[in-house]
């Protein structure tokens, strides 16, 4: 089994952004692990971002030992802009639940432990419990339709009615595993995408990633750098039209992302594609198979804003949205 909170795709995020020198921002700072990596290899200072208190208490036993090099600011990184305080030489993003929460039952974030049905990042605003045990069943339809891609979602939603009021990870689990047939050898646990989007849901996660971006944006020097790591399929999409709306390569346009004209470009890629793990982090951390990396490097265009239809997110009903 891998070690747990092994940060993904460190390495080729170091390379792939080296030199690293000025000041960073970690937007996702969990258990530390890229903070540290920038430090390691140059950065000055570190501003380590999260909206879960709990992270910076487990940080306490290491984080003196960096003195000023280090500044841990409670937050979302929606607002890391006003977070930071100060231009930025480069931002990272690690997107999604960490394994640090997945492993704290009483989180509620993983089916396989029992604990209350929570999942909230930050321990602020509605539960999972909350929000499943008051939603019409049309809501949560939609919710796991389109945040989880779950083809079963009207079925599920139907018994997450008929099974209220939830307040265990387990009975939810349940109720979702009894809709879907059983998994073969090798398949995810049926309840998987149900969880995510229910968790996706509950932090606003698309929303508060479109924020954080053009943030990023607004906060990063000319030559600063902005690395992403996603780890599902419509964060993923997000940040790469993003990159490219910004960029002004996109290509020929789409519904979803059309031509964006002769606006000057905000960013510039050095990479044609993501980057993923090389298979010895495959097999040292199962958690990196399906990580993908994008990076991109701003110009001295002032910063502009991008309009979250262009990124083809994930929208929910008028009834559905948070």
């Amino acid at each position: 089994m891998a070690e747990p909170h092994v940060p993904v795709l460190l390495a080729p995020l170091l390379r792939a952004v080296a030199p690293v020198e000025g000041a960073w921002l970690d937007g996702t700072f969990g258990a530390g692990g890229y903070a540290r990596g920038l430090l390691a290899a140059g950065a000055d200072p570190v501003i380590g971002v999260d909206r879960d208190p709990l992270v910076f208490d487990m940080a306490a036993g290491w984080a003196a030992e960096y003195g000023d090099r280090l500044r841990l600011v409670r937050g979302t990184f929606s607002e890391l802009d006003r977070l930071a305080g100060q231009p930025l030489d480069g931002v990272v993003l690690d997107l999604g639940v960490s394994s640090m929460q997945l492993d704290q039952a009483e989180r509620g974030f993983s089916f396989l432990r029992d604990g209350p049905l929570d999942m909230r990042m930050g321990q602020d605003g509605s539960s999972a419990a909350e929000l499943l045990n008051t939603a019409e069943e049309s809501v949560i339809a939609d919710v796991l339709y389109h945040y989880g891609e779950e083809r079963a979602a009207r079925r599920i939603a139907r018994a997450i009615l008929a099974a209220r009021p939830l307040g265990r990870t387990s009975e939810l689990a349940e109720v979702v595993s009894a809709c879907l047939p059983r998994p073969k050898p090798g398949q995810s646990h049926p309840a998987t995408r149900s969880f995510q989007a229910i968790r996706i849901w509950v932090n606003d996660e698309f929303g508060q990633l479109v924020q954080a971006l053009s943030a990023a944006e607004r906060a990063l020097k000319p030559g600063g750098k902005l690395a992403v790591v996603s780890f599902h399929s419509l964060e993923d999409r997000i940040v790469k039209r993003f990159m490219q709306a910004r960029s002004n390569s996109a290509g020929g346009g789409s519904r979803h992302a059309p031509v964006q004209g002769t606006t000057p470009p905000a960013f510039t890629l050095p990479f044609r594609r993501a980057i993923g793990p090389d298979p010895e982090e495959e097999a040292a951390n199962p958690r990196a198979r399906s990580a993908l990396l994008r990076v991109a490097i701003r110009t001295d265009v002032p910063a502009g804003t991008v309009d979250a239809e262009a990124l083809a997110m994930p929208r929910l009903s008028a009834k559905g949205g948070r």
